[in-house]
């Protein structure tokens, strides 16, 4: 027998049914949020294209532990779930309790005269009854009726079958015995619905203690009350929602490998990073985020030989800090440079240099003194021309190497002044055009041309390093990266590193430091030959490890401190136009913007797949 109902409330004459504003007025609020139907069967209720099916509990375990219903919470389909808690007058119950004791009393007592073996069920109700008579007696426990309703949604009657399964397996694992509400599905439903209404009314007696393990609702879920959207706990479907700003550090570092959706999730946090307030400055080796700078009206800054916008690394901040040496860290930093600039150094090569880029900057009259660091920087041609001038065999082999960055086939990439200042909310600075060999020199310039900056004025920064392998490569800008991602809380910024590479990046102990002073740690799918070094580095068990080989796009683990969850990551379909670089998409949207047709937008409306 099945029972349909149809919203018949206010019902428009087909003759009247138009888009005018008088039609659409007559309508009730009912009627507007009414579904379009209602089907109530036997062991099931359908309300538009959805199918529900409820189940009640009616047996529960001896023994609980605090969290028992985890798999319920997170059992993978979507559930409503109601708990009914109904307190019950003490005196009552002891009454109750008392004549039910002395029921199972003589029952054991009967079995015992006639020979018999005693029902193990009814001593060990026997031996529950009596501690809880006593601790209502004392006082210690209060009595209650539990009720637990629990209903299943699915889009077709194969689906729901399926789920039900599932369902009834999980909660049998559990020690529960759930009970289909056959016939009376439509209170069932209702039972569910936020309204707190027991239609049902199928309890079972609980203590308070007993009562308590059922809360609160803890999962694996890792959010806090503000921040941003980073994904979706895969678990439970619960939001992973992050400010990092409040965490110990603001840092962020994420391993993936080539097309897990690394540089989608990059950009995805940029442009929500960016809508509540922060500026975000990146080192971008491939030109992936030219369209989220052109989007937010940012500034893109082609870094190259023949590029107008130069950088000299000599520059000072020009502020002074108590207890801080200025001139010494940047001339530690321009030895790092160096170092990869100009190859391998001895001890003697390396004294050497350290005295010539002194004396560098004293010929432009800038000491130890702070107040001698606001002048003019000098260039790397004046340091040429200090090693020139000293007698020592190593200064003389250090001006060979020198030379081709002065006078030779790499002049012009950093031995000018500064022309250029970070004052948009949104900076790239792409190194495209810049060769392999060359790309751990621009970056570590760069990068130090940030960190001047930033430690001028204090604001809320995102620095995102990507392919910071470049950099882990060498141990002098590995140290500098270190140096940065130690003091970065300091000036309110968060440095963000990103690697495909994870054997380089962990292969020396500043990419292990950097690691540990990282408040967020994103890990998405990995390579065969990377999952090693990535279990040991993580403490991954089998099933994580397992997880990051299977990953599709855009799924990993995301680790905040000491908890971790999986992540999905999901986007809004604006947000997917602007950061996808699935090159299909690129080409339709490419041929569709030709043909004059708006630009093709994905599938979903609610949120976009990710492709790489």
């Amino acid at each position: 027998m099945k029972l349909s109902f149809l919203p018949k409330k206010n019902t428009i004459p087909q003759e009247k049914k138009t888009d005018s504003v008088e039609n659409i007025e007559e309508k009730s609020l009912a009627d507007i949020i009414a579904p379009p139907s209602i089907e109530t069967d036997f062991s099931n209720i359908r309300i538009g294209d959805t199918y529900f099916k409820t189940f009640f509990v009616t047996s529960y375990p001896r023994f609980v532990s605090a969290n028992w219903l985890q798999p319920l919470i997170d059992f993978e389909n979507e559930l409503s779930i109601a708990f009914f808690i109904y307190p019950e007058q003490a005196s009552d119950v002891l009454g109750s309790l008392q004549r039910k004791i002395a029921e199972m009393e003589a029952t054991i007592a009967s079995d015992a005269e006639r020979g018999q073996v005693i029902n193990p069920a009814v001593s060990a109700a026997l031996e529950d009854a009596l501690a809880l008579q006593d601790s209502l007696a004392k006082g210690i426990e209060r009595f209650f009726q539990f009720g637990l309703y629990i209903t299943i949604s699915a889009d077709n009657l194969r689906e729901l079958q399926d789920d039900t399964k599932k369902l009834t397996t999980t909660l049998a694992s559990m020690l529960l015995s759930p009970k289909a509400a056959t016939l009376q599905m439509e209170e069932g439903f209702k039972t569910t619905l936020p309204m707190g209404t027991d239609r049902i009314y199928l309890t079972r007696n609980m203590d308070t203690t007993s009562l308590a393990s059922t809360f609160p609702f803890s999962s694996a879920t890792l959010t806090q009350n503000k921040g941003i959207l980073y994904g979706i706990n895969q678990k439970n479907s619960s939001l992973i929602i992050f400010d990092r700003f409040s965490l110990e550090n603001a840092n962020e570092i994420i391993f993936g490998k080539s097309g897990s959706g690394k540089s989608y999730l990059l950009k995805l946090e940029i442009l929500r990073s960016y809508m509540f307030g922060s500026d975000v400055i990146i080192i971008d080796p491939e030109n992936e985020y030219q369209k989220v700078v052109e989007t937010l009206h940012g500034e893109y800054v082609l870094f190259s030989q023949t590029s107008p916008v130069k950088i000299n690394p000599f520059d000072l901040s020009g502020l002074y800090e108590e207890g801080e040496n200025e001139l010494g860290l940047k001339i530690l930093s321009l030895r790092g440079l160096l170092k990869i600039a100009l190859g391998t150094m001895t001890a003697a090569m390396d004294a050497v240099l350290d005295r010539a880029l002194v004396q560098t900057y004293a010929t432009k009259g800038i000491t130890q003194d702070p107040e001698t660091q606001t002048k003019e920087p000098p260039m790397m041609q004046d340091l040429y021309h200090v090693l020139s001038q000293m007698q020592e065999p190593d200064a003389k082999e250090l001006v060979l190497r020198l030379e081709k960055f002065i006078s030779g086939s790499l002049a012009g990439i950093f031995n000018q002044q500064s022309n250029f200042d970070i004052t948009n909310k949104v900076t790239v600075f792409s190194l495209r055009d810049i060769e392999d060999e060359l790309r751990p020199i621009a970056m570590h310039i760069i990068l130090d041309f940030i960190w001047t900056k930033v430690r001028k004025s204090l604001k809320k920064r995102l620095l995102i390093v990507d392919e910071a392998w470049y950099l882990m490569r060498y141990e002098d800008s590995a140290s500098f990266m270190f140096g940065i991602a130690k003091r970065a809380r300091k000036y309110y910024l968060g440095l963000t590193t990103a690697s495909q590479d994870v054997e380089d990046f962990l292969a020396t102990e500043y990419g292990r430091a950097i690691l540990s002073n990282s408040s967020i740690q994103i890990l998405l799918k990995q390579s065969t030959s990377s999952i090693p070094e990535i279990t040991h580095t993580f403490n991954l068990s089998g099933g994580e490890r397992q997880l990051l080989l299977s990953a599709g796009v855009g799924e990993g683990l995301f680790f905040a401190g000491q908890s971790h969850v999986a992540i999905k990551v999901v986007s809004a379909p604006f947000e997917h136009a602007i950061i996808t670089s699935n090159p299909e998409e690129l080409l339709a949207r490419k041929q569709g913007e030709q043909q004059g047709s708006p630009a093709m937008q994905p599938a979903s409306t609610e949120t976009a797949e990710i492709h790489q």
